[in-house]
């Protein structure tokens, strides 16, 4: 029992395998598939994070296996809708280098002894890309006809609109929000890091 948290961290990097490779493959039957992964490994996001509280088995090397297993599949199924321009390349790197800039301020806060707790905004962050990546998949799984993510903005100007393509329309503006929240979130870390940065005579007050 006290490995399930790790247990379900493992499973979502394997998953992200099979995720990767099905978006590449660009049909509509590999991204129902790759639907069906990619919302398995979102749940056993959810579980990981309970079973660890439940069992009272939380760690530092937990939550780092925990983020660690996030980034990379986030990532790599970012990556892959790039290449199939499904999303925008600049989209990706904000969301990429607010996560390589994070990780270093979490190691410096661990040098220093400090723990940068998850904000709330970086919370709907997670949210809202789980959501839009996932809406994405299906809306192309239903094959929808909107390769790019600024045209699809305008689908709603065709004679008929379809089910799918609103989806992906949804989708579409549900990932340009997440992209904001990842700036405005990356922010609020930053902003919570600051004192890390301040000399120690700076960061403890004189003892009078």
């Amino acid at each position: 029992m006290h490995h399930l948290p790790n247990i379900f961290c493992f499973s979502r990097l394997v998953i992200t395998i099979p995720v990767f490779v099905l978006v590449l493959i660009n049909e509509p039957w590999s991204f129902l598939a790759a639907t069906v992964l990619f919302l398995l490994a979102s749940v056993t996001d959810i579980l990981d994070g309970y079973t660890a509280r439940r069992l009272h088995i939380v760690s530092s090397t937990g939550v780092f296996f925990d983020l660690t297993a996030d980034k990379i599949f986030v990532s790599a199924t970012l990556i892959a809708l790039v290449q199939i321009a499904i999303v925008p390349a600049w989209a990706v790197v904000i969301v990429l280098a607010r996560e390589f800039a994070l990780t270093e301020l979490r190691s410096i806060a661990v040098d220093k002894g400090r723990v940068i707790p998850a904000g709330k905004w970086g919370k709907l962050k997670t949210f809202l890309t789980l959501t839009a990546i996932g809406g994405l998949l299906l809306a192309k799984g239903l094959d929808a006809h909107q390769p790019d993510l600024l045209r699809a903005l305008l689908v709603f100007r065709g004679p008929t609109v379809q089910v799918n393509d609103i989806l992906f329309v949804i989708a579409s503006i549900l990932f340009l929000l997440a992209v904001l929240w990842t700036a405005i979130s990356g922010a609020e870390y930053v902003v919570s890091a600051l004192p890390l940065f301040q000399s120690k005579s700076e960061a403890t007050p004189p003892k009078i």
